[in-house]
């Protein structure tokens, strides 16, 4: 039903069939996203059931098309709103270039960039700007406040077992709201200005997934972005940046530096409380590995912030309760290293002769290695006895054969998707060597990779011998 409405718009904007529909990993809404291409377009369609929210965000980009914003096109949209097509900018986010290369001169040259965008879209894009049209709710008012802070006190705290007083830690709430109102709310604030939703496209940054922007501060965007827990980015780097962005909105506007930077540290520390709420109920509740993971560098982030920022109100019970989640043993590096991860890996050795294992999950398929062009050491008297798992064997394929050259490209192919697939929470990749006789060749490579992925991920990995088992051999 989705892909055919989908392949409709497709070929209604582009006037050519599409030739290929793939369903893409949901992250953390309930959005659903395809990726729909032939020899020439390329396009991405979503179905949302929310049509307020996909009219929101139609809205938002195409007035920030107009004002020469950097993001995805609209190409079509269906008549009931649930389903559009819109620009394809690749897979490249400013999140997984961090998370490849850490905070290296690329990714702070692209922070850079996207603060500089950023302002654009804040100020400029504030001009002219339709606020009534944006859903759910148009303001970052108390009641917006409120709600991230009772998701925090609810969804994290709370399961945490944290003791407090709700009266006192409402009192806070009140406090911190009432000091964030001081602060100029006449821009758009994007509300989830993280690298996740920075895309790379033709060396440029994009920003995606602005539907749920309002009318706010400047100062949040930028705490989104230089906070994210999963980034990393380090207390000088992040004062750093910081310094970048006041000089570039001073140039668009007149601002008090230093109010403003005091003022950004209490946006900070809603933004902080606001993720942590997210986590307690994306992670803690909804167990969703890569959002539990995230806890641990985002009470990091708290730690910091508690030993370092001094703001200029007193929030006593909100302080007691961040102190007590950073001294409980709940949150542990440890609980959190990843080991949670759902992720199954299944490497599978095979005989052509016998057909390419076929994958019942619900994944539908996976990777599938020819060995055959390796030497085969089956085609001599001393080996045939023997499989992959014999050191006469293994020593035969790394000295006569290319097999350490096959095995590397490999790795950099299967590493693309096991590090996508642990951020999307898939729960099951195939990988299948096969050969002529499933004895030697296939064996031997589904060993190395398993032992690779064992090494570098922590996942569950499971390898099968389907030929030598039927055999009876390994069993």
């Amino acid at each position: 039903m989705h892909e055919q409405i989908l392949r409709q718009l497709f070929e209604q904007y582009f006037n050519s069939a599409c030739d290929t529909i793939i369903l893409l990993p949901q992250a953390g809404s309930d959005r659903i996203y395809f990726r729909l291409s032939n020899q020439q377009h390329a396009a991405v369609g979503t179905f949302g059931k929310d049509i307020n929210e996909n009219k929101t965000f139609i809205h938002h980009t195409q007035h920030f098309q107009q004002k020469q914003i950097a993001v995805p096109q609209i190409y079509a949209v269906s008549d009931d709103s649930q389903y559009y097509i819109q620009q394809d900018l690749g897979e490249t986010s400013l999140y997984s270039i961090i998370r490849k290369e850490g905070i290296s001169e690329n990714a702070v040259q692209y922070l850079k960039e996207v603060l500089q965008q950023l302002a654009h879209l804040q100020i400029k894009g504030a001009e002219n700007f339709d606020f009534s049209q944006c859903y759910p709710i148009q303001e970052f008012n108390r009641s917006s406040m409120f709600w991230d802070l009772n998701s925090f006190k609810y969804y994290f705290a709370r399961v945490a077992r944290v003791h407090f007083s709700e009266v006192e830690l409402n009192k806070d709430f009140h406090t911190l709201s009432d000091y964030l109102l001081e602060e100029k709310n006449t821009y758009f604030m994007f509300r989830d200005c993280q690298s996740r939703n920075i895309m790379i496209y033709e060396n440029r940054p994009y920003f995606i997934d602005y539907q749920g922007g309002r009318k706010g501060a400047l100062q949040y965007d930028v705490a989104s972005l230089l906070w994210q827990a999963g980034a990393r980015i380090s207390p000088a780097q992040r004062a750093s940046l910081l310094n970048d962005y006041v000089e570039i909105i001073s140039n668009i506007i007149s601002i008090d530096k230093q109010a403003f930077i005091e003022r950004y540290y209490g946006f900070v520390l809603i933004r902080m409380l606001q993720v942590l709420g997210a986590y307690g109920f994306r992670g803690l509740i909804e167990k969703r590995s890569h959002f539990m993971e995230s806890i641990v560098p985002a009470l990091e982030n708290v730690r910091w912030f508690l030993e370092n920022i001094q703001l200029k109100i007193e929030l006593p019970e909100l302080t007691n309760v961040l102190q007590q989640l950073l001294d409980s043993d709940m949150f542990t590096v440890e609980q959190f290293d990843g080991s949670t991860k759902p992720l199954m890996v299944e490497v599978n050795s095979f005989s052509y002769k016998r057909g390419i294992p076929k994958d019942t999950t619900s994944n539908g398929g996976g990777f599938v290695f020819d060995c055959r062009g390796l030497h085969n050491p089956g085609r001599y008297e001393p080996y045939k006895m023997l499989t992959g798992k014999d050191q006469a064997v293994i020593e035969f394929l790394e000295t006569q054969s290319k097999v350490k050259e096959f095995l590397e490209n490999i790795y950099r192919v299967i590493d693309i998707n096991i590090q996508n697939y642990l951020s999307r929470d898939f729960e099951h990749l195939q990988i299948n060597f096969g050969c002529t006789g499933g004895q030697h060749r296939s064996v031997y490579c589904a060993e190395q990779t398993a032992k690779y992925i064992k090494e570098k991920y922590k996942v569950n990995v499971q390898i099968k011998h389907i030929e030598r088992e039927l055999h009876g051999q390994f069993i």
